[in-house]
């Protein structure tokens, strides 16, 4: 296609990205590249758009700036709307996220989210949008997903997707030339949203991190994505009807950037090491000193997954207490202990949670828990950034058990700090981590007929809390597991 043809006023481009992650290696690469398309078509046929989970804590620029970093990089890059995923919705409080939406100068669309005091958007969201590009009026809605018990304890309504979203949809279709639903939402909801409205020109997809190498047809309706941690760029060229229906797809893909010859926007590359110098300082706290280094192991407990154990604990109130050593990445070493440190070595954005379960639930977690199978499982999503599941580490449980009884059969007994023996089928109060409550890892740990969230606390806040209280450390040291 010539630079005539798609610089005339009967064109546009799409340019989307979508769960970057604060993968801020990659942002820009993905400046040049919108960069280019805009020297080449003007910055007037060009839109450009993000798919929300631009966010994530895991990253010591958006930690340490509480989102300002990605907001900036944002702004530098001139997007010209996004949508909010999980990670920047369930990871913040809304005084956070107040903070940093108050300096983007690109419209914030989700059409699904209310505040539940006022029934209304927050300050810095617009349920959707009219954008004015080079002859064209584009309509923007927006939705993410459905975390309906976390979203709650945060003080936000999030309504079903296309409840909220065909009012939108029937009020705009016949005043734009194109009809974009921004959807952090998932490949299959996606899907159903294109049957359910037919409406739509495009859905611009993230969440599930599918990739779309081409443009996925839905009857009439058009489905994009770009994968993950910006590995892609994704790209569609629209053309207007010429009788006034509905516009056509000219053009549409993904642009890859593992290349690593290809070109960076200088700007935002000095932007972000400005904010990576700036979380360095913030983070660099001292938080506690250990006399000695405290390690972790994956197949066995050990100090570190114990320290877990008690923190969850402590902050729960329950009867005991049951956590994997994968949230930490690596041992912690005698000496001060920042709060970047503390960071990277317990990244996860993981809540803890009050959970009932049984014992029999709580026995077969324990019994996998001695399975190579499980504690060297790769496991993705939910918040975990560890790289492997890890055993389970326990406070208020002594386990005695045999390795050389048949699997699953390997524990020979179990008692509670009271000694009593762990009973099949009585409910006890669990402190644990929500990602287990959504059958991540040691499914049995969801089989609870009670949850409570507890926000906004991250684990890293709790062991932080931990490492401070006198003669925790000493405590982590006792064994609650057995050999025979």
């Amino acid at each position: 296609m010539s630079r005539d043809q798609r610089t005339s006023n009967d064109t546009i481009t799409l340019l989307h990205t979508n769960d970057i992650h604060s993968h801020f290696e990659n942002m820009g690469i993905l400046a040049a590249i919108a960069n280019d398309y805009r020297e080449r078509y003007g910055p007037e046929h060009v839109v450009l758009l993000d798919i929300g989970d631009h966010m994530d804590r895991m990253s010591p620029e958006t930690e340490g700036s509480e989102g300002a970093a990605n907001v900036d990089i944002l702004n530098l890059n001139q997007y010209d709307a996004i949508t909010i995923g999980n990670n920047e919705g369930l990871t913040y409080t809304s005084a956070i996220l107040n903070q940093a939406y108050a300096g983007i100068l690109c419209p914030v669309v989700c059409s699904n989210v209310t505040e539940h005091a006022t029934g209304q958007p927050p300050v810095w969201m617009q349920t959707h949008r009219i954008i004015e590009k080079g002859g064209w009026r584009i309509g923007l809605v927006g939705a993410t997903a459905q975390y309906g018990d976390f979203y709650e304890l945060l003080g936000w309504d999030v309504d079903e997707p296309a409840r909220c979203l065909e009012p939108l949809v029937r009020e705009l279709r016949d005043q734009v030339d194109l009809l974009v639903l921004m959807s952090h939402l998932g490949l299959s909801t996606d899907q159903r949203l294109a049957e359910q409205l037919p409406q739509l020109d495009v859905i611009l997809g993230g969440h599930s991190h599918h990739v779309l190498e081409r443009p996925l047809w839905i009857g009439h309706t058009v489905i994009g994505a770009a994968g993950k941690f910006g590995h892609y760029m994704g790209h569609m060229c629209w053309q207007k009807a010429v009788d006034g229906g509905r516009p056509k797809l000219l053009d549409g893909g993904l642009i890859p950037t593992a290349d690593e010859n290809m070109p960076r926007d200088e700007r935002i590359e000095s932007a972000i090491a400005l904010h990576r110098e700036r979380a360095a300082e913030r983070m660099s706290r001292t938080v506690a000193i250990l006399k000695e280094p405290l390690e972790i192991g994956y197949e066995h407990e050990s100090p570190l997954g114990n320290l877990l154990a008690q923190a969850v604990r402590r902050y729960t109130g329950t009867e005991l207490s049951i956590v994997n050593a994968g949230q930490w990445l690596g041992p912690l070493p005698a000496g001060e202990i920042s709060e970047a440190l503390l960071h990277r070595l317990c990244p996860s954005p993981i809540n803890p949670s009050q959970t009932l379960l049984k014992g029999r639930s709580i026995r077969l977690a324990l019994e996998q828990s001695l399975l190579p199978e499980f504690t060297g499982r790769a496991i993705m999503g939910f918040g975990f950034r560890g790289k492997v599941l890890g055993c389970l580490c326990v406070d208020g449980l002594t386990i005695q058990y045999d390795p050389n009884r048949a699997p699953y059969d390997r524990i020979v007994s179990i008692t509670t700090t009271a000694g009593e023996p762990l009973e099949d089928e009585r409910e006890y109060s669990v402190g644990t981590l929500d990602m287990f409550t959504f059958r991540i890892g040691y499914e049995s740990l969801s089989e609870s007929t009670s949850v409570s969230y507890m926000l906004s606390e991250f684990i890293r806040d709790l062991l932080r809390t931990e490492l401070q209280t006198p003669g925790a450390i000493d405590v982590s040291a006792e064994p609650r597991w057995f050999m025979l």
